[in-house]
């Protein structure tokens, strides 16, 4: 007989893994972070006690965890979904694991279990971008704003030189360790470029982040596509909030340049060089890492 889920019945502890509970090799000690389609945990390796950062698969929409661990599609309809989404996070951790650079997290290691699939990753210490933001806490000068978006871009060129896109670069995905040195996160939305014309483009979207072309499927998906996501990350970070979406800037003038807006705050060449990463229209934008980092280094 088929498990029947009624999620206003559900108990929301058992949405996320327990301290204590044993999977793998690994111990988990606590929850970090949740999202729409995972989570991730701070663990413990049972050999040698090295603590690591573990993402489970877990499209909430789709799927629950019964009383045993097991995740579970939750009717019929949402099984081949399920099914498609895990192959797509083993296939995330089989990109991850050939990406070695300091400022890309670093998978140690993935398994299956409980009908899940599971990403082992260095634990970094650390605090999210958008938790620096919502508390600030930080004086965002030109120095600070080099240090972290200079850190991402060098992890982010070899990211593109490896032909893929990462497609979800975001506040809440950079992770700012001492010395203001970032580390990219969360590759769930990664695309190959150029696209397979077999393979259909993902329609992960972040309101605010996402470059218009990720808003339709005949839009056609680039670095220049990621190096949007970077100067909206480094706009946010002179407003303290998120910008409109890129379909709702078209044709509008009621989102000002940073240029004029932070005139008083930055140099004028560096808010040109935000302004510049940030134009909706692909063709406007910085078309490599490197065409930006140079622009960069020129000031």
């Amino acid at each position: 007989m088929a498990e029947y889920y009624d999620p206003k019945t559900y108990p929301t502890q058992w949405n996320y893994l327990q301290t204590g509970t044993i999977i793998d090799d690994y111990i988990i000690e606590r929850d970090l972070a949740h999202g729409g389609f995972s989570s991730v945990y701070l663990a413990r390796q049972r050999s040698d006690q090295v603590q690591v950062a573990i993402k489970e698969y877990l499209p909430r929409k789709l799927a629950h965890r019964t009383w045993s661990n097991e995740i579970v599609a939750n009717n019929e309809k949402s099984k081949r979904l399920f099914a498609h989404g895990r192959a797509l996070f083993i296939e995330e951790a089989k990109v991850l694991a050939t990406l070695k650079h300091p400022n890309i997290v670093e998978v140690i290691n993935f398994f299956q279990a409980n009908s899940s699939v599971y990403l082992v990753m260095t634990y970094d210490y650390g605090v999210t971008l958008d938790k620096l933001l919502k508390a600030k806490e930080i004086k965002v000068t030109e120095q600070w704003l080099m240090d972290v978006f200079g850190s991402l871009l060098a992890g982010l060129k070899l990211i593109h030189e490896h032909n893929i896109l990462h497609l979800d670069i975001k506040p809440a995905n950079l992770l700012i360790r001492p010395e203001n040195d970032t580390l990219l996160l969360d590759f769930g939305a990664i695309q190959p470029y150029p696209l397979n014309k077999s393979k259909h483009k993902a329609y992960i979207l972040t309101k605010g982040f996402s470059p218009i072309e990720q808003y339709s499927a005949t839009g056609i998906l680039a670095p220049c596509s990621d190096i949007y996501a970077v100067g909206v990350s480094m706009r946010a970070c002179l407003d303290f909030s998120v910008p409109p979406q890129a379909p709702d800037r078209v044709g509008s003038d009621e989102f000002p340049l940073a240029q004029k807006v932070h005139a008083k705050k930055l140099s004028q060449r560096f808010l040109e060089i935000i302004d510049w990463a940030m134009e909706v229209t692909p063709a406007n934008r910085p078309q490599t890492v490197q065409e930006l980092q140079d622009a960069l280094a020129s000031m």
